[in-house]
């Protein structure tokens, strides 16, 4: 039996997913993704359910369940702060200078620590 070989055709990503597919706003919803792992990663480690978590960030069940999913276009930026912030987060914005050593343009980065 011989072997049907295709040729596959690979794309070098941008490093932004939401980019690379065309979606609109894409630095925006890799922002958004970031937080929300980060508030989803804080929910986990807290060992908590769902509604317990709705209760402690102010919002329903259903929307702690989309945030789970990745679910964020009802979710602004400010509002996922909110949600670091009931989870007894401080977030801090850092504004520098982009280096001149990178060829790309430059971009917003969210870094959970």
């Amino acid at each position: 039996m011989t072997a049907k070989t295709e040729k596959i055709t690979v794309i070098e990503s941008s490093g932004n997913v939401f980019s690379d597919l065309g979606c609109k706003n894409p630095e925006e919803l890799k922002v958004k993704a970031k937080i929300a792992v980060a508030i989803n990663s804080i929910v986990k480690h807290r060992n908590i359910t769902q509604a317990e978590a709705a209760e402690v960030l102010g919002v329903s069940q259903p929307q702690v369940s989309n945030l789970k999913r990745g679910n964020l276009k009802h979710f602004s930026v400010e509002r996922l702060f909110d949600l670091l912030n009931a989870l007894d987060r401080d977030i801090e914005i850092r504004i520098k200078k982009k280096s001149s050593r990178v060829q790309r343009e430059a971009c917003v980065a969210v870094v959970a620590a």
